[in-house]
This record gives structure tokens, C-alpha cells and sequence, in this order.
């Protein structure tokens, strides 16, 4: 089993994918799991491993994806109700789960996001720049064009004096920039656009963009990838030196990642939003609708449970929860430890 997740951080990691690595660093009897369990996240809301129970497995998940969100690890203290605010809480988060037998859990998430990747296909001194920039922050960098030589470029991780694309691996967080000044714009615009780059930018003046636009356009290029280019390239700072509009550049590749890590921007949708998380009328716990495994249907409404037990109990008596206010219930009905 250690292996096996070993295994999938190693690949995912590879991959450049993102994870979260979910660890018990403490256990208080009863639990299943104990100090030392690890489990790994994937950012499609998957889990390798454990960390306990049926109890425990979604509220790790449900935070295991949200610190993907935020890039930010913590602390998550899994408890019985009558157990909230009995240790320190700075830093910790507490949630409180009336479906064990007074067992508390704490496990701590960190976030694994991939290293981004910055591809320069320039052979001009703002690629010089970039390549020196982005290095800095952490970026990989590869550089591709004419006259790029290692000894021109010392900081990039990859120098290639030829378009070949082939040579590039691709990841989730890659940003792409074309400043060749007209040499080879539509060849590079050509492979950037058509692939799933989190940015495509062009250096170029908007005359020059359009005539590129153009181009692609007759070649064939779809309008759906045609309108990822960001050109002019950078925020507006009003950018002169080759420093200076490289500095722009980053700065909106840094805005762009940062949006799509934290804040995760959906488009809008008018009216009332459906429920994503629903009580277990049982036992009170809060379940994710979308993964949930225990549903029931009763009287013409869904019900949703964190385990197979919660589900039984309401087959055998749904009145009786129904009726029964969990939100305020202080008195659960007792189930076997599975946190």
C-alpha cells in the first residue's frame, strides 16, 4: 500500500499534475486509522491510500481540494461535537463528525502543485530577460529559436536552436511566448495555439498581431484557438526595455496562474444554484452530493448518507430521521468507529 502511493505521487508529480498528500499525524481511540497513514488526492477528487473510514475518507477529500485551490496546506481536526475547541486551534481546522464513538483524528494536508513552465520561442534579448525572470520564480524555462545557444542562455533548462516542438513536454501549467519579430511567428503561434497552454502570448505590435491573426486564419486555425492569443503581451506599465516588457509579461502570466489556482473562476450562471452538500439525516454528517455513494430515494426526495450503515438505518425507519433535526440534534444515533 506504501507503495502503491508512492507510486501515484512519483507519477503524478512526473505527469505535472497536482495532488494533495493527506497525512494522520494524530489518532485518539477508537479510529481505523492510526498516526502515520497517508493517503494522496487528485485534483479530480480521487484518493489513494488511507486516512480512515467512510466518516473521515470525504471530509479529507473536500479539503484536500481545497487546499489545491488555495496552494495552502492545514491542519484538520476530525471530532465528535462535544470535543469542538478542547485543543488549540490556532491554525486548525475543526470538523466535527457526529457519526464516530468519540474517536478524534488530526491529518495534515499539503498541497503538491506543479513546478510552472515558461516556453520562450525567441531568439531576441527580451527572451534573455524572460528566461532570467522567470527562472527566478520559479519557473522552468526552455527556449527555442534562432541563435539560442547555452551559452546565451544559462539559466534556461532547455536551449534549442531549432522549432522543434517535439522536445517539449507540455503540462497544466505551461505558458507559452512568441517574440520572434516576424521570423517565425505563424509556425510557433500554430503549435501554441492548438495546444492546452494556460497562455499564448505574442510580442508584437497590433498591426503585426492582426496580419498573424490573419494568417493563421486562412490556414485554417479555429476561431476557438484563435482567441486564446493574448496580444499585445503583458499587463500595461507602459513596458520600453526588453527587462521591462518582460517583467510586464511575467506579471500577467503570475496574474492568469494565480486566478486559476486560488480563485478558480467559473462563468457566471444566473438564478438559484442547486445544493452541493447535503446532511445525512442520520447522523448529520455533511455529504458532497456530486460523490456521493449512499443515496436514497423517499416521498419523491433524494437523501444522502456518509456510509452504508446511515443508509440502512433510514431504510429501515425514514420517519423517524425525517422528522429528527440534525442541525440541532446534540443526541446522534451511536454508530461503530469507521472515522
Amino acid at each position: 500500500m506504501m507503495l502503491d502511493y508512492l507510486d501515484k505521487a512519483l507519477s503524478l508529480q512526473k505527469a505535472g499534475q497536482p495532488f494533495a498528500l493527506a497525512t494522520v499525524v494524530r489518532a485518539e481511540r477508537p479510529t481505523s486509522a492510526k498516526a502515520g497513514a497517508k493517503a494522496v488526492i487528485t485534483a479530480d477528487g480521487a484518493l489513494m491510500g488511507w486516512v480512515g473510514g467512510s466518516c473521515a475518507q470525504p471530509t479529507v477529500i473536500r479539503e484536500g481540494l481545497k487546499a489545491l485551490q488555495d496552494g495552502q496546506p492545514r491542519l484538520v481536526r476530525l471530532c465528535p461535537p462535544e470535543k469542538l475547541g478542547r485543543a488549540a486551534q490556532d491554525g486548525v481546522i475543526e470538523v466535527a463528525l457526529t457519526c464516530i464513538s468519540g474517536g478524534t483524528l488530526e491529518v495534515y494536508i499539503e498541497p503538491h502543485l506543479p513546478q510552472p513552465q515558461l516556453i520562450v520561442v525567441s531568439h531576441l534579448p527580451v527572451a534573455e530577460a524572460l528566461a532570467t525572470l522567470g527562472k527566478g520564480l520559479g519557473y522552468t524555462a526552455a527556449v527555442l529559436g534562432l541563435d539560442v545557444t547555452p551559452q546565451r542562455f544559462p539559466q534556461a533548462d532547455l536551449v534549442l536552436d531549432r522549432l522543434d516542438f517535439s522536445q517539449i513536454k507540455l503540462t497544466p501549467q505551461t505558458y507559452i511566448v512568441v517574440a520572434t519579430h516576424g521570423n517565425y511567428d505563424e509556425e510557433a503561434l500554430e503549435w501554441a495555439l492548438n495546444t492546452d497552454a494556460a497562455y499564448v502570448a505574442l510580442v508584437a505590435s497590433r498591426k503585426r498581431a492582426e496580419a498573424v491573426l490573419q494568417y493563421l486564419r486562412e490556414g485554417g486555425l479555429a476561431e476557438d484557438r484563435l482567441s486564446r492569443l493574448k496580444c499585445p503581451a503583458g499587463l500595461d506599465i507602459g513596458a520600453s526595455t526588453p527587462e521591462e516588457i518582460a517583467l510586464s509579461i511575467l506579471a500577467e502570466i503570475v496574474q492568469t496562474r494565480r486566478r486559476s489556482i486560488i480563485s478558480n473562476p467559473q462563468s457566471p450562471i444566473s438564478g438559484p444554484q442547486p445544493p452541493t452538500e447535503a446532511l445525512d439525516p442520520v447522523c448529520g454528517m455533511t455529504v458532497e452530493i456530486a460523490t456521493a455513494r449512499y443515496v436514497v430515494q423517499h416521498a419523491g426526495q433524494a437523501y444522502y448518507f456518509c456510509s452504508g450503515g446511515c443508509k440502512r438505518s433510514f431504510e429501515k425507519e425514514p420517519e423517524k430521521y425525517i422528522t429528527r433535526d440534525v442541525g440541532r440534534d446534540t443526541h446522534p444515533v451511536p454508530h461503530d468507529a469507521h472515522l
